[in-house]
This record gives C-alpha cells, structure tokens and sequence, in this order.
C-alpha cells in the first residue's frame, strides 16, 4: 500500500507521545489553533459537517454542541479511530476508518468540510479540494488550518536540542516533500507555499473568503513566555473557502 501520512500515528510510542502533548494546558492546538478555526467556522445550528482527518474526532462533540445537524469524521489512523470511538458518544455522529484519498467523497451531502492539521500530510490537495467542492451543497464551506508554509519550508534542516530557536527559511519556492522529525519518528509532510493553496482553492472552484496566519491571543495563554514565543513565528495558515 502507498504511504499515507495517517500511519505516523499507528506507532504505539509516536501515538502515546502524541496525546501527551496534546495533555499539555498551553499546546498549541488548544490556545492557537482551535479558537481561529472556531472563529472562521462560526454558525453551525442545522448544518451536517465533514471532518478530513478527524483523529480522536472529540472537535465532533464541539461541533453538535455548537447545534450541527450530524457530523462524519473521516480518519486512517487505526489508534485515531480507535480512541475517536471512546470520545464521540452520539447518535447523530459517525468515524469512517480509511483515508481521505481513498474515501469515495459523495456528492451534494455536506454543508460544511472542516480539516484540522491535516492537509500538510496529503500530496495531492489539487484533487482533494475538488471532492470536496462536489461534496458541499452550493453555497457551503470548507474551513480548514494546515502547517503553515514557514514551518514546512524549515523541515528537513539540522537542529540542536531542547526547544527550537530559530525557523530558517529555505528552499520556499520548492514544493514537495519535506521530512520532520517529530514524537521520536520522522514525518512526512508536503511543502506548499501559500500562493499556491489559495491557487488550488480557486481552481477547485472555491471562494475564498478568510485567510489567518495564527497570530495569538494573549488571553489563551497562563504562561507569558509561552505567548511571546508563540508572537515569533506563525504555526498555522488557515483558510475559509465557500462554494458560490
């Protein structure tokens, strides 16, 4: 089978070590990247919601909590799946195991498409953006936050130990592969410079409406050393797309 970028988390240690951080209070999940992309998402009441990529999918929760009609989460992650089983208790919400290029994206069936941290995994978003503008009722969303394109342009560079002190830039305009070594393994992840996600997004059809850069909001932090660390350098690109 071809590699997929969901398999990075199937390694029982990198997967432990995952949820680890992400236990952490200040991680940047939870103080940057959830509020904006909760923020871009805004009214949900009535809507039925896609998530490519859903992992342990406890954001479904978020979402019928917010009043989505249902919520489809779509993950290749088997430990993912697994413990999405244990998270997400409701009727009116499913997890399907496969992956986001072998699932067969229906047509017409979803107001909105959200994808958290996902797409800097996949090598072909030009395809995966048109399944999902056939899968969004005309006048749908599609909001989503990848690595931002610093970040991933600064993989694959030599590093010394204990927190990183400096992004270096390079090789922006080069698109592709570029490996990270992260949680004890090396992921791979692809490379985009942000002209051409928003070039993607216009080919597939969409709109693009929102477009954040994941400066953060000092009120979501306890630690101001986090928070000032955070102002350096922007994590994630965010992106609100609409099918008109």
């Amino acid at each position: 089978m071809e590699y997929r970028g969901s398999q990075f988390y199937d390694d029982k240690l990198i997967f432990k070590r995952y949820q680890d951080r992400r236990g952490w209070s200040e991680n940047a999940n939870d103080t940057i990247e959830k509020p904006i992309i909760i923020q871009l998402i805004g009214d949900v009441s009535g809507h039925d919601v896609l998530d490519l990529g859903c992992g342990d999918a406890s954001f479904g929760n978020d979402l019928l909590d917010m009043g989505a009609c249902s919520y489809t989460g779509i993950e290749g992650s088997a430990n993912m799946v697994e413990a999405a089983k244990k998270s997400l208790l409701r009727q009116n919400a499913n997890v399907i195991h496969t992956t986001i290029e072998e699932w067969d994206f229906p047509d017409l069936q979803f107001d909105m498409v959200v994808s958290r941290l996902v797409l800097h995994y996949l090598e072909d978003i030009e395809a995966v953006f048109k399944k999902v503008y056939h899968a969004l009722i005309d006048g749908g969303s599609f909001v989503f936050s990848l690595e931002h394109p610093v970040m991933t342009s600064s993989y694959g560079l030599p590093r010394g130990e204990g927190m990183k002190q400096d992004w270096i830039v390079d090789n922006y305009f080069h698109t592709g592969v570029r490996n990270q070594e992260w949680l004890g393994g090396k992921a791979v992840k692809y490379h985009r410079t942000v002209e051409g996600i928003y070039s993607a997004l216009q080919e597939a059809g969409f709109q693009i409406v929102n477009l954040r850069e994941s400066k953060p909001d000092e009120a979501n932090f306890q630690s101001t050393e986090t928070y000032q660390r955070r102002m350096r350098i922007p994590l994630f690109l965010f992106f609100r797309a609409e099918k008109r």
